[in-house]
């Protein structure tokens, strides 16, 4: 979706859910100084966090095609503290760290589980030790839904992509248990999502 004003790519989940998500990343971000965002999308979450916390770095990231958008953001709010974004595909190289803090939302299921199981994998070199990892999104427990809107989500997704699909919250933490992360927080959030909090233990 678009902002026919400003011609700038627009997601209404983004500005419903932002006071919530910047509540959890006030707490578990207050005293980190350079952050990763993995998938940007459209830029709204990266200008209205990094307004909100002026004294992160807000390092945007997402693959090529959704650059444009986020410049467009970015560029309008004039922020200090958003560098230009970077293309990044999980599956390819990544940047040179490390960041003390990475922050992706609504991207595990969009992803295939190759691409969840290859962005978990490049965490060890990209995070500093005790840095924290915070995704947002929509999970299964136990291998079942917790909402019967998350199950239509679900569906819609797998018909779309078979390849994606809400994600089980056990594998994602086996995932981070093995990069070397903690699960310390599991917020209910907005809409039948979670908050998931991962803190990086010392090497």
């Amino acid at each position: 979706m678009f902002d026919v004003a400003s011609d700038k790519p627009y997601s209404p989940a983004c500005e419903r859910n932002r006071e919530p998500i910047l509540a959890l990343l006030r707490e578990h971000f207050g005293d980190r100084r350079r952050v990763l965002e993995i998938g940007s999308g459209t830029g709204q979450h990266a200008v209205h966090v990094a307004a909100a916390l002026p004294s992160l770095v807000w390092q945007c990231s997402d693959r090529a095609g959704n650059l444009p958008g986020i410049r467009a953001w970015l560029a309008e709010a004039a922020l200090p503290n958003t560098p230009a974004p970077w293309v990044l595909d999980v599956r390819d190289a990544w940047p040179a760290g490390p960041f003390d803090a990475i922050y992706s939302a609504n991207t595990l299921h969009i992803m295939s589980e190759p691409a969840v199981v290859a962005l978990f994998a490049a965490l060890p070199a990209v995070l500093a030790d005790g840095g924290r990892l915070v995704i947002y999104g929509p999970f299964r427990r136990g291998g079942r839904h917790t909402s019967d809107s998350n199950a239509a989500f679900d569906a819609a997704l797998r018909e779309r992509d078979p390849a994606s699909g809400v994600r089980d919250l056990e594998w994602v933490d086996g995932l981070a248990r093995a990069a070397g992360l903690r699960l310390v927080e599991d917020r209910a959030m907005p809409a039948n999502n979670r908050g998931l909090v991962w803190r990086r233990q010392p090497a």
